[in-house]
């Protein structure tokens, strides 16, 4: 699958997360709506690229349901005093889709992961919280991945 259908797919899946978290809206009618409404189309003047659908599918149905471990994991990495409930709720969707891919999709490279969801924090939030972004999941992988890592300086 094409890299720009897997980043607009990444990007898609922030968006719907970031619906479900602040607005309830349930896995099955993000999934319609996204589906139907936003990848792949024109709304209001702003094109959405085609997305790879199992993919996306693939990210939020995994956050949803490993939520629980994937926030204990992300609260670990971020810095004392900063739990995950106190970060902005797109940051906590960026970051629940990276761990998601981290721990689960061993099939793409970490290094990719990261890079991925540091480009689509820097969509949505400033230079120093993306950097945060790239921090976490660094140190998520390094957790999750450690045979990619052996030998790279921390």
């Amino acid at each position: 699958m094409s890299r720009e259908k897997r980043s607009a797919s990444r990007l898609g899946a922030v968006q719907a997360l970031y619906q479900m978290d602040i607005g309830g809206t349930p896995m099955a009618d993000v999934f319609a709506e996204f589906e139907s409404h936003w990848l792949g189309r024109e709304v209001e003047g702003h094109a959405y690229k085609p997305a790879e659908l199992a993919f996306f599918r693939d990210v939020v149905e995994g956050v949803v349901l490993n939520q629980v471990a994937l926030d204990r994991g992300i609260d670990a990495a971020l810095a004392k005093g900063w739990p995950l409930k106190r970060i902005e709720a797109i940051l906590r969707a960026v970051l629940r889709a990276g761990a998601y891919e981290l721990a689960n999709r061993k099939d793409i490279p970490a290094r990719v992961v990261i890079t991925e969801y540091v480009d689509v924090a820097n969509a949505f939030v400033d230079k120093e919280e993306a950097g945060m972004t790239n921090a976490v999941l660094d140190t998520l992988a390094r957790d999750f991945r450690a045979d990619e890592f052996e030998g790279a300086a921390r």
